[in-house]
């Protein structure tokens, strides 16, 4: 009766969260956000930097104002930028790709890609780009009653977190703001940065929705349970609010994230989110997974090639079952009706892949417990619903948890957990 009386107050609290949207902090409602309008129109330039110039115990933020070289490098990029009639707007480190990356502002999007395209021939540029924009993969809210947590049948979770629960493994969600401060995620953020704008904590719905999906605490008597409840969060903002239910961010504000997420030694990277090919960030994510960092991503199916970062060789690329045109080499979570935290304290029911690559995530912090030295290509070796078999072959279908946490744990796992209980 206890259980039951639970899990009514859960569909209540979906059903009143749902009827009640919250008002969100962030950026202005819309796609012409002026965040986003400022970013079509910017371009980035890298220029090189003296391997010297890193240390170990260095400290990669603003407070590298006596770096070597460093005001040379600025005089640099505002003589290029002046020259092709940009702005310096911003800065900042990428130590792990050797360079300093400079923000420059150009009249309209039109100036930006030419810009960037003859300042990519200048010998003293280590390389140039227009700057990107990427959005968040949510689909439209379904029926408020339409399903509850799907992982925990699907899944087995219960049998799963008898073998594994994430325990203290770093996982980088990168994304909108967070609410910290959420029932389901109070002590489950180790840290958390804005690399969109000064403030402090924000809550926004995407981020927040994505890691609770992940990491939502168990036995608190509230909520929903994560797929790996005591996992680490690092809530790293690059993105802003769009509306109630999607995000948008810049090349450069993922940039700073992924960067900052490689000093600080995540073991998983969340990318819930898909946008045009994008140079400077293909280069972070190789040197992330050359790291060990697993790096899972959003496949958007409105795309060719299912864009960026999920085409992205070695990018744990993941697609949401029922209305997916995906190759095999996808995988496939449940994402359609994800009971998920919303910034006002509440719980909404969310869709899209972006919510299936957060349960991704989750299962690979849980097999990353298991095994700390497994490796990105290991992971997905893993993760495949038929190993072995080629991908040429495999049709698409759903990750089968409980086999993929038998391969990792080199025992049976749900049937065993079935067959004991009832002994």
């Amino acid at each position: 009766m206890k259980l039951l009386r639970r899990c009514h107050w859960l569909l209540l609290a979906v059903c009143l969260a749902a009827l009640a949207p919250p008002a969100i902090a962030g950026e202005p409602a819309g796609t012409d956000a002026p965040a986003e309008q400022l970013a079509r129109r910017q371009v980035l330039l890298m220029l090189r930097v003296p391997a010297a110039h890193y240390r170990p115990d260095a400290s990669y933020g603003n407070d590298y104002a006596n770096a070597p070289g460093r005001t040379a490098r600025r005089h640099i990029a505002d003589t290029l930028a002046r020259t092709h009639g940009l702005s310096l707007h911003d800065e900042w480190p990428m130590p792990a790709l050797g360079v300093e990356c400079f923000v420059l502002d150009a009249p309209d999007a039109g100036t930006a890609s030419r810009e960037a395209r003859a300042l990519a021939a200048d010998p003293r540029v280590e390389s140039a780009q227009a700057m990107q924009v990427f959005h968040a993969l949510a689909a439209p809210p379904p029926d408020p009653l339409s399903a509850a947590q799907p992982a925990t049948a699907a899944w087995h979770l219960a049998d799963l977190h008898a073998q594994a629960t994430g325990k203290g493994v770093r996982i980088a969600v990168i994304d909108s703001g967070v609410a910290i401060d959420h029932p389901d995620l109070r002590g489950q953020v180790a840290l958390s940065r804005n690399f969109v704008d000064s403030r402090g904590d924000v809550a926004e719905a995407h981020g927040t929705a994505v890691a609770g999906i992940i990491a939502a605490r168990a036995g608190n008597g509230v909520g929903i349970v994560g797929i790996a409840p005591q996992a680490r969060l690092l809530a790293l903002r690059a993105c802003w609010q769009r509306d109630a239910g999607s995000a948008a961010c810049s090349s450069f504000t993922l940039a700073r994230a992924l960067q900052f997420a490689i000093d600080a030694r995540a073991q998983v990277l969340n990318l819930s989110l898909s946008g045009p090919d994008d140079r400077l960030l293909a280069r972070l994510l190789d040197a992330a997974m050359q790291h060990g960092i697993s790096v899972v991503g959003a496949f958007d199916d409105q795309a060719r090639d299912g864009g960026f970062p999920a085409s992205h060789p070695g990018v744990l690329a993941v697609d949401g079952l029922g209305r997916t045109r995906a190759p095999p080499v996808v995988l496939h979570a449940p994402g359609t009706g994800i009971p998920a935290p919303l910034p006002d304290g509440g719980w909404g029911l969310v869709s899209g892949a972006s919510f299936a690559t957060a349960q991704v995530s989750g299962l690979v912090a849980l097999l990353l417990q298991q095994r700390p030295r497994l490796q990105p290509l290991q992971m997905r070796a893993v993760l495949e619903p038929s190993p072995g078999l080629p991908l040429a072959l495999e049709r698409p279908r759903a990750i089968d948890a409980c086999a993929v946490m038998q391969r990792s744990a080199g025992h049976c796992v749900c049937s065993c957990a079935a067959a004991s209980a009832a002994r």
